[in-house]
Parts: C-alpha cells; structure tokens; sequence
C-alpha cells in the first residue's frame, strides 16, 4: 500500500498524493516541464539538480527506464511530481521500471495529485522552494518551515555537483576533425555523442578547471555545456571564458554555456518568472526568420533588449541569434567579431525534437576555418 504524501510550496499551498519512488523527504526549487515524452531524459540530465520537476503530462512511465536513453550516470532531479504514473512498462526497450529507479536512487516523489492546478500556481507565483514529504510524520506547520529554512536557488552554484572530478578524453569517431576542450558545468552524454561523431576528439574537464589546464591541451575548440544553478555565482569560469575568447579559439555554448558567455560579453543574466523547459518551445532564428521547435531547461537569460550590441567587455559586436517567441527572450548569442556563438535551448535535444542539430555543424565548419 502506497503512503500518504504532501507537496509543500513556500507560499503555503499544500497538495496531498500517494508515494512515488522513495519515501522520505527532499526540498528543491519546484518546475514543470511540458514535454510529453522524454521523462528519463528530463530527470538524468544534470541541469535539472537542485529541483523538484513537476511534469504537466498526465501520464509517465509506460516506456520504462533503460540505460541506453540515461543523460548522465544518475537521476539528478531533487524530487518527481505526476498525476498519474503507468502501472505497467510497454515498451521492447525497457529494462525497469520508473518507480523502481526512482526508489533507487533515492528520489522522493508523490503522484495523484492535480498538477494541473500546481502548473497555474508556478505560473502565477512563480518557481519557488518546495518540499515532498512522502511516509514521514511531520505536521503542515513542521513541513512548511522545513521548506522556508532551505536556500534559494538564485546565488547557489551548483556546476561542481554534477560535474565530472577528473579529466578524460573521449576519441573522434570516423575522421578526426580537430579537438574540443569541454568544460562539464553539467553535460549530457547525447552532447558528447553529437561531438565525437563528427570527428571531434572530447576533451572533458571539471567545471573549476584553469585557463591554464585547459590551453596546455591546445584544443582547437572551445565548449561549455549546460549545467544547474545561478550564472551569477559562476566568475571563476566567466574570467576563464574571457581569456579563450580573447585566443580566438571557436566557441560554442549550451544554455548555461550561453548564460555564461553573455557574462563574459559583459551583459546581465536574471531569474525568470518560472523558467523554460520542456521539448516543445518555438524559438525564432533571427538570421532567416525560421522557426525551431526546441528543447529547453533553464531557469535563467542573458539580459539583451535590442537585437545587436556592442560587447560591454571589448569583443566586439554581438547579435541575438534566436528569440523565444512565447516571451522574446534571449536564445542565442553570436559574436560578429570572434568564432563564439551560443544558444539557450538544448541542440542535442535527446528525445527530440531534432531542428537544431546543424548547430553541431556549424560549430564543426568554424573549428575547420580555424585551423585552416
């Protein structure tokens, strides 16, 4: 028999489900993404640490778990909130269950409540701290304060969570290109795979990796990827992103990767309202006026109002590259001056869609002009 579980909102909303994978408790900053497919992408992609992920799709689980779809080597997210999760697996692919992985692992989540209704409370107030509280004896009282007590996520610097520890490499499939130094603020192993298929030799290091540990390998490009947390708290890579950007080494950045090249350009970053992630999210290339369905996870934007600008920070001229068009916000950054360029959505997007896989290629052609 499943036990009685709560999800606790800082503003004091309160919705009572049933267990989902472990019992316990786990506080988070609270989300939803809209994709209908893609859930075990979603919770073993390292971006989403620190956060309770609500998915708006009613029914989860009936395509299993299996190793071959995982983004990392764990479930990142801090908790999982469904309506309803399948009650079998129904798919030649599977080897396990969701819940069972989720137990696992450790991660506490609660089903059977109207995540509908928690979908418009994020909408109107925003994401905020929450708290599921599955099978502990706690009262409402007790649970809300627990949820008060833990920190923000704006200010937190969470890269060094989810990054990898030591250095690797990773060989180019096929023939070799060149070389691509990756910084892992929280990479997705389909990034990976996107890059060495394309005759790239991955270069991988920790998130607190030096200008000087990383051009001692004279890569011959350049990459951030995505990763969790606050763009604000990460100076210590944005001093090493000026520096390469300053060699003239090709860069290319993913979502925090853009975020973090905004603050090296010399433009703001800020918290959105309730952020944007899901598979579904219509983004605007401003260079040809086509429209891709793209795949999102962030929290936070490059500040950038107009549509080209002059780098704050001496490098030159730089354009929005992609707008979103649900809120105009910042999707792509390209230097006019330098080989950078970067974009907020997720390119590799496993689980689809496919739209912006050319990124890859673009930022193949520019290592290639490079070293030419």
């Amino acid at each position: 028999m499943k036990s009685r579980a709560f999800l606790v909102l800082e503003d004091g909303s309160i919705f009572e489900g049933e267990s989902f994978g472990a019992t316990g408790q786990t506080i988070g900053e609270l989300v939803f993404a809209t994709g209908m497919t893609g859930y075990q992408e979603t919770i073993t992609d390292p971006s989403y640490a620190g956060q309770i992920v609500l998915q708006t799709a009613p029914h989860i689980g009936i395509t299993g778990m299996n190793e071959l779809d995982e983004e990392s080597s764990q479930i990142w997210v801090a908790g999982y909130v469904v309506k309803e999760p399948s009650r079998i697996q129904s798919n030649w692919r599977t080897e396990s269950a969701l819940d069972t992985e989720l137990s696992d692992n450790g991660v506490v989540g609660i089903a059977d409540i109207d995540t509908r209704a928690v979908t418009i409370r994020i909408r109107d107030a925003g994401a905020m701290r929450a708290g599921i509280f599955s099978g502990v004896d706690l009262s409402q009282g007790e649970m809300l304060a627990t949820v008060k007590e833990a920190p923000k996520m704006t200010g937190q610097f969470l890269s060094d969570v989810v990054s990898t520890t030591e250095f690797y490499k990773l060989p180019a499939e096929g023939k070799r290109v060149g070389s691509v130094a990756i910084l892992d603020l929280g990479v997705k192993k389909s990034t990976l795979q996107h890059l060495v298929s394309r005759g790239l030799e991955v270069l991988v290091y920790p998130a607190n990796a030096t200008y000087e540990e990383i051009i001692k390998q004279n890569p011959d490009g350049i990459f951030y990827s995505n990763g969790p947390g606050d763009p604000q708290a990460s100076e210590r890579q944005v001093d090493v992103l000026q520096r390469l950007l300053r060699d003239r080494i090709p860069f290319f950045g993913i979502c925090f990767g853009n975020q973090l090249l905004g603050r090296a350009l010399g433009f703001e970053t800020y918290k959105l309202r309730f952020g944007h992630r899901g598979i579904n999210q219509p983004v605007m290339n401003t260079a040809n006026a086509r429209v891709e369905v793209t795949a999102h996870n962030h929290g936070f934007a490059v500040r950038l109002e107009e549509d080209e600008a002059i780098s704050p920070s001496g490098f030159g001229r730089v354009r929005v590259s992609h707008r979103g068009l649900n809120d105009g916000v910042v999707e792509g950054l390209e230097c006019l001056d330098l080989p950078a360029f970067s974009v907020q959505y997720h390119p590799e997007a496993a689980a689809g869609p496919h739209d912006s896989h050319y990124l890859f290629d673009k930022f193949v052609l520019a290592i290639q002009e490079n070293r030419a």
